[in-house]
């Protein structure tokens, strides 16, 4: 295939993912947390916590970034680690109770926020924008399956 055909999709793909981290992200440091605060406080929201391993998966923050990121969340009394209740040579994540009011009021904002963003699609459009996103990430996800 001609890289002439898939190169301005990949442009588009990483410009439309910086012109959405810079809208996110400047309204969650109006909240006063950085992109990765705000991730895991999102992230361990209306949960009983999790493993390092879980939330670094669902927050791609990697090992090493993730636990500075929780150190300084606990350093702020959101989070606290605890010994997993089924394991205990493991830790759970959870947020405190200071976490969860901060949560309860920031998630809803952040969540308006974007969607100020989406207002003037029609349903279909984004159910449509959906289905594509979904079918291009499963598309990388086998290629990356196939490649290993």
């Amino acid at each position: 295939m001609s890289p002439s055909i898939f190169l301005p999709l990949l442009r588009e793909l990483a410009s439309t993912y910086q012109a959405f981290e810079i809208y996110s992200s400047t309204h969650v440091r109006s909240l006063n947390l950085t992109p990765a605060q705000f991730d895991i406080v999102a992230t361990l929201g209306n949960t009983p916590g999790m493993s390092p391993k879980e939330l670094g998966e669902k927050t791609l923050i990697t090992k090493g970034t993730l636990t500075g990121v929780v150190d300084r969340l606990a350093d702020k009394k959101l989070v606290r680690r605890a010994a997993s209740p089924s394991d205990g040579r493991c830790q759970i994540i959870q947020l405190t109770a200071h976490g969860e009011k901060l949560f309860t009021l920031i998630f809803p904002k952040h969540m308006t926020h974007m969607e100020r963003a989406f207002a003037k699609f029609p349903p279909e459009e984004l159910a449509a924008i959906t289905a594509s996103l979904r079918h291009l990430r499963e598309t990388f996800a086998a290629a990356h399956r196939c490649g290993k």
